[in-house]
């Protein structure tokens, strides 16, 4: 159960930082320090995790739906955006865009890597910078498989 809590709390602060912690205290009517709380791997706050309403009305806000594409990992579950439906997203580009974008965000973090792993260590911010460059990654796969959905339906 706790490698599911430490999942789930760094795709909460992958969440909080993306809408930014300003906009995320006024979008949940919550201080930073709760906020924080939510994604603290203390052991003090192991049992604390950020409410499912907090996590609709971020990932409303957010570039992503980090929280909710982690548990459909955890299952094995796949997520696709339901086009004409309220709530779809209008995506500038196609394939051919995502291609390209695909390309420069896999040498992105192929360079972050590798500037990561040059001393044979890779620290807790390379991590981090290495997460950030996989998340990023993740959108442009993500955005490149509803484009072909869109093509293919």
């Amino acid at each position: 159960m706790a490698d599911i809590g430490t999942y789930l709390k760094k795709h909460t602060e992958a969440l909080v930082k993306d809408v930014g912690i300003e906009a995320a205290c006024q979008i949940t009517g919550k201080s930073k320090a709760t906020l924080g709380r939510y994604y603290s791997e203390n052991s003090e706050h192991a049992d604390r995790f950020i409410p499912v309403d907090a996590v609709a009305k971020l990932e409303g806000a957010a570039s992503f739906p980090h929280v909710t594409s982690a548990l459909a990992d955890l299952k094995n579950i796949t997520l696709s955006y339901a086009s004409g439906e309220k709530g779809a997203v209008s995506r500038p580009g196609g394939v051919n865009t995502d291609v390209i974008a695909l390309s420069r965000r896999f040498a992105q973090l192929m360079s972050e890597y590798q500037d990561a792993i040059a001393d044979g260590i890779i620290t807790v911010n390379e991590a981090k910078r290495l997460l950030k460059e996989t998340v990023l990654l993740q959108q442009v796969l993500w955005d490149m498989k509803l484009h072909l959905e869109e093509e293919s339906g």
